[in-house]
């Protein structure tokens, strides 16, 4: 019995650690059709965490089944602390598959990237995605979510698990 009691507090803790939000798909969404991955915008204190989004998301799209996915030029990225000119970024790649005649590009942004300041220092991540058909410009899907560790969690780990949350409510067909 206390062992069930404790199972349902555990449970209960873990399942506070995360917040998601999806946008209710409108309409069905191509795997077959041709994407871009398009500059995941960094407004977090930790450089570089949008690059590091795109890896993650890269994989997990390709492990979903989109099989033509394209990565924007990296001389578009500047994923950087000094120079925050990300809606010209974002503009010049989303021209950019366009013009390679892409139908969806999938972006967003990072808005927490770090380990909580404290003894435990969990981790914590807060992600954006949207998914834009570029057809006509109109996001078509779109997420947010944020999600915290344990104190031995790691930092990528998290952010990842959190993306798989994301994109689990993505329906391609």
């Amino acid at each position: 019995m206390l062992k069930k009691i404790g199972l349902m507090i555990m449970m209960v803790t873990l399942s506070a650690c995360t917040s998601i939000e999806t946008m209710e798909q409108q309409t069905s969404i191509s795997k077959q059709a041709s994407w871009a991955l398009l500059p995941i915008i960094n407004n977090s204190d930790t450089p570089q965490a949008g690059l590091r989004t795109e890896a993650m998301v890269q994989t997990l799209l390709l492990n979903r089944g989109v099989k033509q996915l394209m990565l924007y030029p990296a001389t578009m990225n500047n994923d950087t602390l000094f120079e925050p000119s990300e809606r010209k970024t974002f503009e010049q790649a989303r021209d950019w598959a366009k013009a390679q005649g892409v139908r969806y590009a999938i972006t967003g942004s990072v808005e927490e990237w770090q380990y909580k300041v404290g003894v435990d220092g969990e981790p914590a991540v807060g992600l954006v995605l949207h998914i834009i058909d570029l057809n006509n410009n109109t996001i078509v899907w779109s997420a947010i979510g944020a999600k915290s560790g344990l104190s031995r969690a790691s930092l990528s780990g998290t952010a990842q698990n959190l993306l798989q949350s994301l994109l689990e409510d993505l329906t391609l067909e």
